[in-house]
């Protein structure tokens, strides 16, 4: 925040008199012009459509009577002479001609005056006679100081009015503080009030809980889906290296304040490249449980509108809500399915703009945005996505080894109230060899209905009768399996 209103102070004096606040927290950005007209010695003024223009900022300062129209309202810049002129939600009434000539003429008038017309809101659209006029900056959201020091006073001002228990390990005290990162402070302390008033504490439970108040934002704008991240790694059989690169970078999403004083930065995310039914997308819902963060997924076709410019403009919204949302995992299910069309322009070169858009994003992108994303098919993978500091990683997915395979079926046989002991598990293995784990799941799946429609307990013999019935994708697209072992030899880092 400091960084912004150094900024924004240095372009007010420097006499940039069109200033476009991105922000979905005008009250913040108020408070902050607030700040920097008063260390400049100017006068401030605040417009809101429904009530019009004050001076000043404060609950108790006066209106100005005939106000609340835009026209007027921008048309009284040049009466008051100068100042710090703050007007929110002026976005769309931009494109009226009368409201956008008195901007104009608002901006020649602090041409050899000290002041600036300051508008806040998001994706404001600029008529062609304000666009070389103005400059745009973001007011990133309060980051995890300022929601950790509101914290504290939520904690302090509840307590003087009835008995709070904070039980909280430091640990859980900072896990909770990076689920708050990403709502406003506003909504931020509403959503802790709320948690201390159900029960009269903070406890280590009631981290996960904070993630229903961003499913809600995240929600509203209908690109991203919010999942539930309820597996573990523990869930995940096999996958040693994968898991064990996965343990090193926890501390970090723990800790990102002194792993930052270390010199480390949040992890950007890794691409999972391997065989169908392996568990890579079960591997994206695992990594965010493990480190209690939200699970965000981007859907490709909630992108694609059939108006010019609009699907850029969503994924740019998309890419918004994510790094709103941060510290999160960003999970995109067979991505070369996203950008099948990047090659080309059947579909009039949409997917190759959204293609470009959303790599530069990869590689520019702010907040801590883990992206977990997941490709059974290479060949229509761009070969971009690949080079280094798009993904931290490259990680083949191989068909599960004899011990791994024993794993899963003891974790299926679980999930359905069977007990994993009255199995051989390790001769269902020996047969299952070259099952993905998603066939596995099924020949399970498929001899409990067996057992239950001829109503006998379930047993090996039902599951390699299940098994032998099965013909894995390793012998029905063998070639092709052959080929993506080849590919991934040098290119990516076995998984297992």
């Amino acid at each position: 925040m400091n960084d912004t209103a150094a900024e924004l102070e240095l372009l007010i004096r420097s006499k940039y008199a069109l200033l476009l606040v991105d922000t979905a927290e005008p009250e913040r950005a108020d408070e902050l012009l607030g700040l920097i007209a008063s260390q400049l010695s100017m006068q401030y003024f605040s417009w809101t459509r429904s009530r019009g223009m004050r001076r000043g900022n404060q609950p108790g300062d006066p209106f100005i009577e005939h106000t609340a129209e835009p026209a007027k309202a921008v048309a009284r810049v040049l009466l008051e002479g100068s100042g710090v002129f703050h007007f929110r939600g002026l976005g769309p009434f931009l494109d009226d001609p009368v409201v956008a000539s008195h901007v104009v003429d608002a901006v020649q008038h602090f041409g050899n005056r000290r002041g600036a017309v300051v508008i806040t809101g998001h994706d404001i659209h600029l008529p062609d006679s304000l666009r070389p006029h103005a400059v745009t900056i973001t007011l990133p959201g309060p980051d995890f100081n300022a929601h950790r020091g509101q914290l504290e006073r939520v904690i302090r001002e509840l307590s003087a009015k009835m008995p709070v228990k904070v039980e909280l390990t430091a640990e859980d005290r900072t896990r909770l503080v990076n689920n708050l990162v990403g709502l406003t402070l506003t909504e931020a302390e509403k959503v802790v009030t709320k948690l201390i008033m159900e029960d009269g504490a903070l406890r280590a439970n009631d981290v996960k809980r904070v993630g229903a108040a961003k499913r809600q934002v995240v929600e509203q704008d209908g690109l991203l889906e919010y999942w539930p991240a309820e597996e573990s790694l523990g869930e995940v059989a096999g996958l040693v290296g994968l898991k064990t690169w996965l343990s090193k970078r926890r501390a970090v999403v723990d800790d990102p304040q002194r792993a930052a004083q270390f010199g480390l930065g949040f992890p950007r995310g890794v691409l999972l490249l391997g065989v169908p039914g392996c568990g890579k997308s079960l591997c994206a819902k695992a990594i965010a449980s493990e480190w209690g963060l939200p699970l965000l997924k981007l859907d490709p076709a909630n992108l694609y509108d059939k108006y010019i410019g609009d699907s850029e403009k969503n994924f740019k919204r998309a890419m918004r809500t994510a790094e709103r949302m941060a510290p999160i995992v960003l999970w995109i299910d067979e991505l070369e399915k996203a950008f099948a069309s990047s090659g080309g322009d059947e579909d009039g070169g949409v997917s190759k703009r959204v293609f470009g858009t959303f790599l530069s994003w990869l590689q520019e992108r702010k907040g801590d945005v883990f992206v977990t994303a997941t490709s059974n098919d290479i060949a229509k993978l761009p070969p971009e996505f690949i080079r280094k500091g798009r993904f931290d990683e490259v990680f083949f997915v191989d068909l599960p080894k004899p011990e791994a395979r024993a794993e899963i079926f003891r974790i299926h046989l679980k999930r359905r109230n069977q007990e994993p002991a009255q199995f051989d598990l390790a001769g269902l293995a020996r047969a299952s060899e070259g099952f993905s784990g998603a066939e596995i799941e099924q020949a399970v799946v498929g001899a409990l209905y067996g057992a239950f429609s001829s109503t006998k307990s379930l047993d090996t013999a039902a599951l390699l009768q299940e098994i032998d019935a099965t013909r894995p994708l390793s012998g029905t697209m063998h070639e092709r399996i052959g080929e993506l072992r080849r590919w991934a030899a040098d290119r990516t880092v076995p998984a297992d």
